[in-house]
């Protein structure tokens, strides 16, 4: 982002019951199945979506008491608690096909610790971080109310709440904001799209979400009525897998910080810890939170490099985009190295990464949320290194 001047950025949002995110839902369900049996299991499974039918595919290594059968199972009760119950796309009816094989020897032999081997990188890869103070959670703004859009839409959908009456789970999100020198002021257009029950009015939809939208923004930062626009095109009855095909990993902006970063271009939803797509990207968001948090920076871009089977990483880049408070970025890339493990095993032993906590992750941003103790989800989101790095840097 820009410090000085005035412009426009704008970030998206989908829902839970788009298809995309329908998909990584799935694959997330598979991961934590086989979690739930053995901590250290390998998992990279992808799911499609589409009309009535849902299929499974990749590679594991796991107990034999994840069957298909208990897959199948799981799978549909993914689809039940997101709330699709339609002719095209139904919990109960829909065809669910499970082609998951064995993992590669190769790759096993190149991630595996062995003798003198520690545990390598499950691919090669790059992988990025953010963090900026736009937001309490250290989010930009944009992505974060796109984000609360959808899941307050959510909240009150799945509570019976009679002001989202005839919305259905299918819906995106996309917020304008302007910013002055900076920092944002206010929005300048937002939209949602969302599937709806036969015979709903676009009218009535827009007049129903407007008070929710304005009540998540700041106070006065919503836009004009001409800008917010509600389901553009018209009627949205046909959604969700039934109106469009749904994978795993296409939605890695919406996933990681609506494009306010660079991206590493790795999806994380299905892959175990060893996959480095996704553990190292939450070990880059938790570092560059941790310096912000600190007070080292007001912005950090935080990337990592890896190289497959080998367990170091190749290199660690810190950019605090002009905002650092007298600090060497160069020191802190030792600092950082130095704080935290940033091989596999240590990001997965420091984060605690190994349990089943991941579907929450698949809807809605895997960052900037609350850590929640009993459950072991979000450690990455945790501020737990912020005395070291102040110590470090004599704050």
């Amino acid at each position: 982002m820009r410090d000085t001047g005035e412009y426009l950025f704008t970030s998206e949002s989908v829902s839970e019951g788009h298809p995309d995110k329908v998909a990584d839902r799935i694959s997330d369900t598979v991961l934590d199945a086989f979690l739930t049996a053995d901590p250290y299991s390998r998992v990279a499974c992808e799911t499609l979506v589409t009309t009535n039918r849902v299929v499974l595919a990749g590679e594991t290594r796991g107990p034999e008491t994840v069957t298909p059968e208990l897959l199948t199972h799981l799978t549909r009760m993914a689809i039940r608690d997101i709330g699709y119950e339609q002719d095209g796309f139904h919990w109960a009816n829909a065809d669910v096909a499970v082609h998951l094989h064995s993992q590669s020897s190769d790759i096993a032999q190149g991630v595996d610790s062995a003798g003198n081997k520690d545990e390598g990188a499950g691919d090669q890869g790059i992988m990025f971080g953010y963090a900026c103070r736009e937001t309490d959670t250290l989010m930009p703004a944009p992505l974060y109310y796109s984000h609360e859009i959808l899941r307050t839409i959510r909240d009150l959908r799945k509570a019976g709440d009679r002001s989202v009456k005839g919305l259905l789970p299918d819906a995106k999100s996309q917020v304008t904001l302007r910013y002055v020198d900076g920092k944002p002021v206010g929005a300048t257009s937002v939209v949602v799209s969302t599937q709806h029950e036969a015979g709903l009015e676009q009218r009535e939809i827009k007049r129903l979400l407007w008070p929710l939208v304005e009540s998540v923004l700041p106070r006065g930062w919503m836009c004009s009525e001409e800008e917010f626009h509600v389901n553009p095109t018209g009627n949205f009855v046909i959604g969700g897998p039934d109106g469009d095909c749904g994978l795993t990993g296409r939605k890695i902006i919406v996933d990681t910080y609506g494009g306010s970063s660079p991206h590493g271009g790795g999806a994380f939803s299905g892959k175990d810890p060893t996959k480095v797509d996704r553990s190292a990207a939450y070990a880059c968001r938790y570092l560059a939170k941790n310096v912000v948090a600190a007070g080292l920076a007001d912005r950090c871009t935080l990337q990592i490099s890896y190289a497959i089977g080998v367990a170091r990483p190749l290199s660690v880049y810190v950019d605090l985009q002009g905002t650092g408070k007298d600090v060497d970025e160069t020191r802190l890339e030792k600092t950082l190295r130095d704080v935290m493990n940033l091989s596999p095993r240590g990001i997965r032993e420091h984060l605690h990464l190994n349990r089943p906590i991941y579907v929450p992750t698949s809807a809605y941003g895997h960052f900037g949320r609350e850590p929640d103790e009993a459950k072991g989800t979000f450690t990455w989101e945790k501020t737990d290194l912020v005395p070291a790095l102040k110590a470090a840097f004599g704050r």
